[in-house]
């Protein structure tokens, strides 16, 4: 059993800053608590949204909740499948390294642990393209924002034998 001194000692530990020189941001860093992620591109993506997804040659319906969440430090999109019971749900927290210059997608489904991945990304125009590396190779996820309507893309692509991409998949998003 512990003792009350070093329970206490654990504890105050945790609520106390990190110290300098840690690998936690401190206010000079361009990341970290004090500069939270500010995006009006990513803010178009707030709000509830119906999918229609196109997988495969199957289309489903899913549903999207994106909110801010974490002191405002990611978008988390939840995603669901329509159907009873549900045959996917994902969790993705995207947020932005200003030290990296890069976007930085957290991927969490209904796949599990092994599958879970993070991805980076760069903003080109009205698009971020996500590259995540899985065992198999890499899978491309690009979101399009189309302001003329309001409406989101997501382009899903792996790769074949050749290096080259293939379309796995693409979400169309509208709001609900």
């Amino acid at each position: 059993m512990r003792s009350p001194l070093i329970l206490m000692s654990i504890l105050i530990g945790a609520l106390l800053p990190p110290a300098p020189g840690s690998s936690r941001a401190d206010d000079s860093s361009p990341d970290g608590p004090q500069h939270v992620f500010q995006d009006p591109f990513n803010q178009n993506l707030v709000g509830r949204w119906h999918i229609t997804r196109k997988i495969r040659g199957t289309q489903v319906e899913n549903t999207l909740q994106a909110d801010w969440v974490l002191n405002h430090q990611f978008l988390q999109l939840h995603m669901k499948d329509v159907a009873r019971p549900s045959q996917y749900e994902a969790l993705v927290l995207i947020g932005y390294s200003y030290g990296d210059r890069q976007y930085v997608a957290h991927w969490c489904d209904t796949f599990g642990g092994k599958f879970s991945a993070i991805g980076h990304g760069k903003r080109l125009g009205e698009s971020i393209a996500f590259e995540f590396h899985y065992p198999d190779g890499p899978f491309y996820n690009t979101f399009t924002w189309n302001a003329s309507n309001g409406t989101w893309v997501f382009r899903m692509e792996s790769v074949d034998k050749d290096g080259g991409r293939v379309l796995f998949g693409e979400d169309t998003l509208r709001r609900r």
